[in-house]
This record gives structure tokens, sequence and C-alpha cells, in this order.
């Protein structure tokens, strides 16, 4: 049976519970643990899969097709644990199973209250699937003293009193503010925030405290003392150069140590934490840098492209350079001419995105990597772009658009070279939708299987023609046109299982142009970098010696 660890925070938002959990779930993998970690987010949105990606940042879609937060992508590329369903949950989930099961009559007719029955299916959440893992770690988004996350708090304290004592510990990440013009580090506001967590019934038993530098003994002896935690259990948390350095050094301030002793865990097992090192040490020690741009629609956020930057860094390891990603807003490819933006760099990345803003800038950037001869990567969006690019000005089909906002915004007539998605198949069922149909959880979601063509490109940068990738669209490239843009270079290199949806094209003749119908970026992990990623970082570095 599970042991399980409760991750919350204080003070304010975005110190980075998500970072601190992952970092743990892979300190305790080290030594010799399993782990699963989960998000509890007390936003009401049944899941983010309608939200802008400025108000949450990027949606990460899991293997079985769940609109999951983002934290979930800081999970698997810390563990190489896939994420499930079941590892992510709002307040709007459990309020609409409550509701649901109460329209059944699945509670007799009570009452329905927040305690017991909200609190009760929060608990039921958490435990799902405790007797496979050592360790369950659950986060609980937003802050203590958020009205919103009150029921997730009361379950939690529920649930560490139902299981057996020294089963669930508390551990909760705070602010340490650095007051320059007195010189001091203030202890005040993770005190309240210690005692906001008393008011309500639970008491943490490890304190991580972000700061910019070192926790001074003395503080730290102050912490122990006023939040009633024992020293070596207060953990600083300091800022880092890079993600990737916070296993080793959550673990040379001791939390993985602290979490052990919490449990009563002893002798604890060493840690290997070889991978760690290696990839520290990649980071630390590029041999060279490359340029890439990346041409979006919600560059104002970095979030919004998350795992893409993450990815992007993995391929960087793996060529051991270091890549300098710079994000250029699509819109501005409509008012300018995009060659002035995009020389200089070793490649271009077109990534997703929903609606019509800035599409006609993608579709320049496609071209302008086209011609030049410069890297591209089409991820999702950005490869129906690059083909409308090859069907207007390679297939004379000059009016060549995507249902997605061409027909929508009731233009004239056009060729729907990408057209809205309403039949696929899925495991061994038919799937339909419409395009009026609600637009939550109504995509292609999750792992899908594609067959690759044999010497083509991608079939060598996977090393097999057998490939399984994560979805996220409603619009698809047309295969009727696939004769008329092959005859033109434009390669059709990767097709679902039953041929009739497109996968991934190639540009032939081209030093590396890619775009794929699917997000790579999604599986790609610092030691295991993603295929396309790692390639197509070689590529800008190959491009960066000719530049």
């Amino acid at each position: 049976m599970a042991r399980f660890i409760f991750i919350t925070g204080g003070v304010v938002s975005s110190l980075g519970k998500g970072l601190a959990s992952a970092a743990l779930g892979a300190l305790l993998q080290a030594r010799g643990y399993t782990v699963r970690l989960r998000k509890l987010d007390p936003y009401l949105n049944v899941d983010p899969g309608t939200m802008s990606p400025f108000e949450h940042g990027e949606v990460f879609v899991t293997d079985d097709g769940a609109e999951t937060d983002l934290d979930l992508g800081h999970y698997e590329r810390f563990t190489g644990v896939a994420a499930r369903n079941t590892d992510s949950v709002s307040s709007g989930r459990i309020y609409s199973n409550v509701l649901e099961k109460e329209r059944r009559g699945d509670y007799l007719g009570k009452t329905i209250q927040v305690i017991p029955h909200v609190t009760n299916e929060i608990k039921d959440f958490i435990s799902i699937g405790e007797d496979e893992v050592d360790f369950m770690l659950c986060e609980i988004g937003g802050t203590v003293g958020d009205i919103e996350g009150l029921p997730f708090f009361e379950a939690i304290r529920q649930f560490g009193q139902d299981k057996p004592r020294g089963q669930c510990v508390f551990m909760h990440l705070t602010l340490l503010p650095y007051i320059k013009a007195s010189g001091e580090l203030k202890t005040k506001p993770t005190q309240h925030s210690v005692k906001e967590m008393r008011s309500i019934g639970l008491a943490p038993d490890i304190l991580v405290c972000r700061s910019e530098g070192p926790i001074p003994e003395k503080e730290r002896e102050k912490l122990a003392l006023f939040c009633n935690v024992r020293p070596d259990a207060v953990i600083a948390a300091q800022d880092l150069k890079s993600i990737y350095e916070a296993p080793l050094a959550y673990h040379r301030e001791g939390m993985d140590q602290a979490v052990l002793d919490a449990f009563g865990i002893a002798p604890a097992p060493k840690p290997n934490l070889d991978v760690w090192e290696d990839v520290a040490d990649r980071i630390h020690n590029p041999e060279g840098e490359v340029r890439v741009a990346i041409v979006g629609k919600y560059t104002q956020l970095e979030d919004a492209y998350k795992s893409i930057a993450e990815a992007l860094t993995h391929g960087g390891m793996a060529n051991r350079v270091r890549v300098v990603a710079e994000w250029i807003d699509a819109e501005i490819f409509e008012r300018e001419d995009p060659a002035p933006w995009l020389e200089g760099f070793h490649a271009i990345l077109v990534p997703g995105g929903f609606g019509e803003r800035g599409t006609e800038g993608k579709i320049k950037a496609a071209e302008f990597a086209r011609t030049r001869k410069i890297p591209y990567l089409g991820i999702c969006l950005g490869m129906q772009m690059a083909v409308i690019e090859a069907a207007r000005n390679l297939a004379d089909l000059g009016d060549a658009g995507s249902e997605e906002f061409d027909h929508e915004a009731g233009k004239k007539r056009f060729t729907p070279v990408v057209y809205h998605l309403k039949e696929w198949v899925q495991g061994n069922h038919k799937v339909k939708r419409k395009p009026g149909d609600d637009k939550g959880g109504t995509m292609r979601l999750g792992a899908y299987d594609a067959v690759l063509t044999e010497g083509t490109k991608v079939a060598e940068v996977y090393g097999n023609t057998a490939i399984e990738e994560r979805h996220r669209h409603r619009y698809e490239v047309d295969i009727r046109y696939r004769d008329a843009l092959e005859k033109q270079g434009l390669i059709f290199s990767g097709m679902s299982p039953d041929g009739r949806l497109p996968e991934i094209v190639e540009v032939k003749d081209h030093p590396w142009f890619i775009g794929v119908q699917f997000h790579p970026e999604l599986k790609s992990k610092p030691f295991a970098p993603h295929p396309l990623f790692r390639d197509f970082v070689r590529a800008a570095k190959d491009n960066s010696r000719l530049v």
C-alpha cells in the first residue's frame, strides 16, 4: 500500500510546487522506489482543455486522452512515469461527478453537502491505484487560504486521519522574501502560512522555503521553532539556472532524506543519481549553440509552449549544444517580410494553436524555411500551415485553406486542404464528431498509432516504421490532395494505420523539413529526448556550421 505525500503551497502562487513534486519523485525513484504523481486543482473548469493558454499555460495531454495541467508534464519529464486521466482532477470534475451521482439517485435522497459528499469524492480520487506504487505524491493547486481550495484541504486532512499513523506526510512550500534595504531574509510570511494551515487542521512535516540564496542557520532554527518542524526538515529551494538541477539541489538540501525520516524509513536506501549528474553535465557544459525561432500565437506567455521549450532543451542536451529559443509572434509576418526576422536562425519551429489569428504568418514562416533550406519542424497547426503553403505555392491551389477559419468566417469559396475531422477510429470503435459539438474533450485526443514509409526521413529519425504519439486536434489534412502534393515534393511519410489520416509530411530534397499532426514534445524527457527533437536540433547544429 502506498505512502502518501501531500504538497501544498503558501504565501504566493507560482513558487514551483510542481517542480518540487517532480524532483522529489525523481529522488525517490533514485532510491529504488516506485512513484506516481497527481495534481488536484481547485478551479471550477472541468479540465484545462477549453482554457486560454494565456490563462493557464499549455494543456498537457496523456496517452489515454486526458487534457491536464502543465505540471503533469513536469511529473513525466522528471520521473518517466506516463501520466493517466486519474492523475489530474479539478473542482469542476469533482462537483460534476457528485451531481451526476445525485441525479442517478446514488445518495438515496440525502442532502448533498461539501462534507461528506464532495470530500469523499476527492478522497476516492486520491485512493485510485494506491496499491500500484510505493509513494503517491499529490500536489494541491493554489495556495493555503484560497476559498476554492478549502474542500481539498479538508479532504486531505480527513484522508490523513483515515489512514494508519505514519502513512501520510505533508510538505508545505512557501516564500522567504529577502528585504534588500535591511539585508534580511524574512520568515514571517511562512509563519503566517503555516498558521493558516493549522487553522484548518493541517500541520506540515516538511517546509520547503523558496529563496534567492541559502537560509542562514539562525533563520532555519527560527522557522523550525515557530512552525513546529525539525530543523533538518526545513529545506531551502534556491533559484537555479535550470530546472533540471532541481533533483541534485534538493538532494543536497536533504529533501528526500527528510521525507523518509518523516515516514520513519530507516535505514534509507542510498540514491543512484548518475542520470541526473549526466543531465546536469550536459546542461552546464555545452559544446556549441544553436538559435531556433519559434513562430507562434501565444508568444507572450512562454508557459503556453512549455513542453516545446523543454523538448528543445532535451534535443540540445542530446547534441551537446545550448538551444537559444527566440519567440516570434506570427502576426508580425502578416504585416512584414519574414526575412529580416528569420535570417540568422539555424532552424524554425511552428507550434500548434487554434483559430485564424497569425495563421498567414505561420504559412510565411513555413515558406521561408522551405525555400531557404532551413530546418523546419511544424507541430499540429504548424504541419497544417506547411501543407497549405505547399498547396498554394507548389500544387497550384492558390485558394487552399482550412475549414477551421475560412469556413467559419464565412469567406469566399476556397479549397479545404484542411477539414473538420468528423470520424476516426479509436481502438476498435469509431468516434464521430460534428462542428457544433461542445468544445471540451471532443478533439482527437491521446495516443494513436502511425505507420511510417520506409526510406523516408522520419523512418530514419525514429529508426522504426511503427510509432505511437499523442494528439490534440479536431482538424485534419485532406488525403484527397496527397497525389497533387507528392508530385511537387511534399511527401506524406506517416499515415494512420487505416491509411485515411496523414500523420507526417516531409519535403523531399530538403535538409530537414518535417510536419507532424501530433505533439512529440509531450513525450520528451531530459534523459530520453524525443527522436524528432533530437534530430531537429542536430540539423540546426549542422546548419549553424554553414551560416
